[in-house]
C-alpha cells in the first residue's frame, strides 16, 4: 500500500519518531524508505558567516549517514538518504514528487510548538502541496511500531471522506484493524442562529443515518467490517474526544480540497485534529 515512504528528517526526536514508525511499517509490509534532510538557506545569515553553509551541509550529511546506517542495522530494509539546500517544505514536496513516493511521514513538535508550526510553516505547506498522503506521527519513539489495530475515520459523505474510508479499509486488512466511522452532526443553530425544533432534530438525524449507511456500503464493497458512531458538536473536538475514548492508534482523514485552505489551515478541522489528537493522523490526498 505504501511502498515508497519519504521521511522528513532533521535529527530531532520528533522526526526520529516518524522515521521509526515508517521503518517498522516497511519491515512489516515491504517497501523503500527515503530520508530527506533540508539545509535551510538564509542568504543574510550565510552572507555574514559563509562558512556556516558548508558546516550545515556536512552536519546534515553526517546525520543522514549515521541514521541510515542505524536503520539498515536495526531494520534491514531498503533505505536511501538525500540532503538538499532550500526551504524544507519545498524540498520535501519536490523530492516526494520526483521520487513518486506514496507517503510523506513527519513528526510533530508538541502541541504548543505545533500550533506555531502549522500556520504557514513546514507541516501546513507540506500538507497543502503534497502529491501523496501525509502521516503526522504524534507519539514518542518507544511507541512507534508501524502497526495500527484501531482506526478512526471521520466521515461526512464527501468524496474526500470516501477516499479516506477506502484507505482505512485497505489498511485494516494488513493488520486486522478495527475501524470506527464517525459522523458529527453540526450545531447548525450556532452557525445560522435558528431555533432547532424537534422536526429539525429528526431531519438532521435522518441525514446522519443516511451518511452512515453510505459508509457501511463502502466498507461492505471493500469486504471490511466497521463500527459506526454519531456525535453532535464541533467536528474537530468530537474527533479528538472519540479517538481518546476509543484509544484509537490512527486517525485517517480526507483533505477537503486544499485550495480553499491554502491561505492558511488555521481554524480547519484537519488542523485542529493534527494539533490536538494523541495518536498519529494520516491525511489522505
Amino acid at each position: 500500500m505504501y511502498n515508497n515512504i519519504l521521511v522528513a528528517f532533521d535529527g530531532s526526536e520528533f522526526s526520529k519518531a516518524a522515521l521509526i514508525e515508517s521503518s517498522n511499517w516497511i519491515k512489516r509490509h515491504g517497501g523503500k524508505l527515503i530520508i530527506v534532510h533540508a539545509v535551510y538557506f538564509d542568504e543574510e545569515e550565510f552572507g555574514i558567516a559563509p562558512e556556516q553553509r558548508e558546516k550545515r551541509f556536512e552536519l546534515g550529511k553526517n546525520i543522514c549517514y549515521q541514521t541510515k546506517e542505524t536503520i539498515l542495522s536495526e531494520f534491514a530494509i531498503d533505505v536511501d538518504s538525500i540532503v538538499c539546500e532550500g526551504e524544507p517544505p519545498d524540498i520535501i514536496v519536490d523530492i516526494a514528487r520526483e521520487k513518486k513516493t506514496d507517503l510523506i511521514a513527519m513528526g510533530t513538535y508538541g502541541r504548543k510548538g505545533l500550533k506555531r508550526l502549522v500556520m504557514g510553516s513546514v507541516t501546513s505547506k507540506v500538507i497543502v502541496n503534497s502529491p501523496c498522503d501525509i502521516l503526522v506521527v504524534k507519539k514518542p519513539c518507544s511507541e512507534c511500531t508501524g502497526e495500527y489495530k484501531s482506526i478512526l475515520v471521520p466521515f461526512d459523505g464527501s468524496e474526500f471522506s470516501k477516499k479516506a474510508l477506502g484507505h482505512a479499509c485497505r489498511m485494516s486488512k494488513l493488520d486486522n484493524a478495527e475501524i470506527t466511522v464517525l459522523y458529527v452532526i453540526p450545531r447548525y443553530e450556532e452557525m445560522v442562529e435558528f431555533f432547532r425544533t424537534e422536526s429539525i432534530k429528526k431531519s438532521l438525524m435522518r441525514e446522519a443515518e443516511r451518511i452512515i449507511a453510505e459508509a457501511k456500503k463502502i466498507a461492505s464493497s471493500a469486504s471490511a467490517s466497521i463500527s459506526t458512531t454519531i456525535q453532535e458538536g464541533s467536528a474537530g473536538d468530537s474527533i479528538i474526544d472519540i479517538a481518546g475514548t476509543l484509544k484509537n492508534d490512527l486517525i485517517v482523514m480526507g483533505t477537503y480540497g486544499w485550495k480553499g485552505v491554502s491561505r492558511a489551515i488555521m481554524g480547519s478541522t484537519t488542523e485542529r485534529v493534527i494539533m490536538n489528537a494523541s495518536c498519529p493522523v494520516l491525511v489522505v490526498r
